[in-house]
């Protein structure tokens, strides 16, 4: 039983999705999660939790209409105004705490400007807000200034569980082991409110087209070694995955991994049982 924490879906004609307008590649276009089902049983995927892709409620209602409409679907990490925390507060009592299938919040803060902007003083204030509710938070950093980020973030909320999107693009391509990226993780990991997520490594290997699983194994054993198999879990990140090859082999690869590191009942947990608790599925 696999938990695919990380799948994204979007239409064109339902939100604005920013980042997708200058795109040439496969991913410009509309993707339902019906085009994905069919891939879920090779997959040995059972249950999805759909990320948001937009900064914008659009998305997040989108998610949540196929969440009701397929069983696959286990939940939602949505979109909040975080940087209005009145609205956030608002939207959050008057549609989402009652909503069975919200169960986390992101913002693509790799989109900003600012990497610290989950620092301003109105968002630390949201993420408040996320934490007295129990509502956990996807941090989808790129870079080092993104995980010095979290860092701080993790440690002014302690409250607030945190999870590393794609384990914040380790440095694969450049085949450091592990360079600046394994002291900040390193330093990361030792705040117990923070979780790793397996997911993204085919697009981050620097070689989409010919990634094996010996390129990534490292990384992900190092992850394992800091964060312990309490604080990993896994995702496919379909349809950006596609870029890197099929969904399928993507979780080959993975469990193909985790089998080599691994005791059964310790894969369990990263693939199944640590995504249920912590996003309470």
């Amino acid at each position: 039983m696999i938990i695919d924490t990380h799948i994204h879906i979007w239409d064109l004609e339902r939100a604005a999705y920013d980042w997708l307008k200058n795109d040439t590649s496969i991913l410009n276009r509309t993707y339902l999660f019906g085009e994905l089902l069919p891939s879920l049983p090779a997959a040995k995927v059972t249950q999805g939790v759909l990320v948001q892709a937009a900064n914008n409620m659009q998305d997040t209602e989108f998610m949540l209409e196929t969440a009701r409409k397929y069983d696959q679907v286990a939940g939602v990490v949505g979109w909040l105004p975080l940087m209005d925390p009145a609205k956030t507060f608002g939207i959050l009592n008057e549609n989402f705490l009652n909503e069975k299938y919200f169960k986390g919040v992101r913002h693509l803060i790799h989109n900003e400007q600012d990497p610290a902007w989950l620092l301003q003083s109105e968002v630390l204030e949201s993420l408040q807000i996320l934490a007295m509710h129990h509502i956990p938070y996807d941090v989808v950093g790129i870079n080092d200034d993104h995980l010095l980020t979290a860092i701080k973030v993790s440690e002014k909320i302690p409250d607030l569980k945190i999870v590393l999107d794609h384990l914040n693009q380790p440095p694969i391509a450049e085949k450091k082991k592990f360079g600046r990226w394994g002291e900040l993780m390193k330093t990361i990991a030792g705040n117990s409110n923070v979780y790793a997520k397996i997911s993204g490594l085919g697009t981050a290997s620097g070689n989409p087209a010919g990634w094996t699983a010996d390129d990534i194994r490292p990384y992900i054993a190092y992850t394992l070694e800091l964060f312990g198999t309490s604080r990993c879990f896994c995702g496919g990140d379909w349809p950006v995955s596609l870029l890197a090859g099929s969904y399928e082999n993507h979780w080959i690869v993975y469990r193909n991994i985790l089998s080599d590191l691994l005791q059964e009942a310790d894969a369990h947990l990263v693939l199944h049982k640590n995504a249920e608790q912590f996003y309470k599925l």
